[in-house]
């Protein structure tokens, strides 16, 4: 028998290659756009790192394999408890006989999804947020639910960039003037209304349906229907399902006799 007289040779593992994480990086259209808006707003920012996360949707993150806290939930998150405070602090102040209650509800109206998505729409914020393709088909930068987030995530950038004293300024340009011309009376949250006049005075129970869908992805409109018990007793439309249901709720307290219209 014969043997070779080369030694074996060993077959080591490739070394692993540290992964390299991407940054997030404008192009120059996309920074040109960024700097107008803020701008118009009279707005500078010292952290550009936290503006651009502010603008930064999560399908844009995993799609371009950036680490997720890169994303804007994060800041949406902080910005969302921010901006009721922001919201509060002036409702307190500008309404000082208004209850609790009414402030409860006038807030609640002010920093729901198709107030803050209008918003957003106003300030072009729809076009400076990066996008992953496959939502960039569907339509995201009109979809509501990602401009009311956008919106969030900016005020907490904004915080955390410069404190609260730059966001009440921002927020005396952007909510605080509609606020005081009362252009959200009319979207006080009616489903809450409702279903304490149903309560107390015990007349069953309701629930809501979406009864169709309108429109493209992009520009959908929802139709949505409230119930008491087996009772149809309004219906709304809105860009929304909320909105649609605030709607729908809104023409049940009218059929009911509680709108704050029939009492004036």
């Amino acid at each position: 028998m014969e043997y070779s007289s080369k030694k074996p040779s060993r077959n080591h593992p490739p070394a692993k290659r540290r992964k390299t994480r991407k940054k997030l990086t404008l192009t120059r259209e996309q920074r040109d756009q960024l700097m107008s808006v803020l701008e118009g707003l009279g707005l500078e920012f010292e952290n550009e790192r936290l503006l651009i996360q502010a603008f930064t949707h999560s399908s844009y993150v995993n799609e371009h394999r950036i680490r997720s806290i890169h994303d804007n939930e994060r800041l949406e998150f902080l910005g969302d408890a921010v901006l009721e405070l922001a919201v509060s602090q002036h409702l307190f102040k500008r309404f000082a006989t208004m209850s609790e209650g009414d402030m409860t509800k006038l807030r609640a109206a002010i920093v729901c999804e198709a107030s803050l998505a209008n918003l957003a729409e106003e300030l072009s914020f729809g076009k400076l947020v990066l996008l992953g393709k496959g939502e960039e088909l569907t339509g995201g930068r009109q979809r509501p639910a990602l401009l009311a987030d956008v919106f969030e995530a900016f005020v907490g950038a904004l915080y955390l960039d410069q404190g609260i004293e730059a966001v009440y300024a921002f927020l005396q340009k952007s909510i605080y003037p509609k606020i005081d011309d009362g252009a959200f009376s009319h979207m006080m949250d009616f489903k809450s209304q409702l279903q304490e006049h149903i309560q107390r005075d015990h007349y069953g129970l309701i629930h809501y349906e979406i009864l169709e869908e309108i429109g493209p992805a992009h520009s959908r409109e929802f139709i949505s229907a409230v119930f008491l018990n087996d009772k149809m007793l309004g219906e709304g439309k809105g860009r929304s399902k909320k909105e649609a249901e605030q709607h729908a709720a809104q023409q049940a307290l009218a059929k009911l006799g509680t709108s704050e219209e029939k009492n004036e």
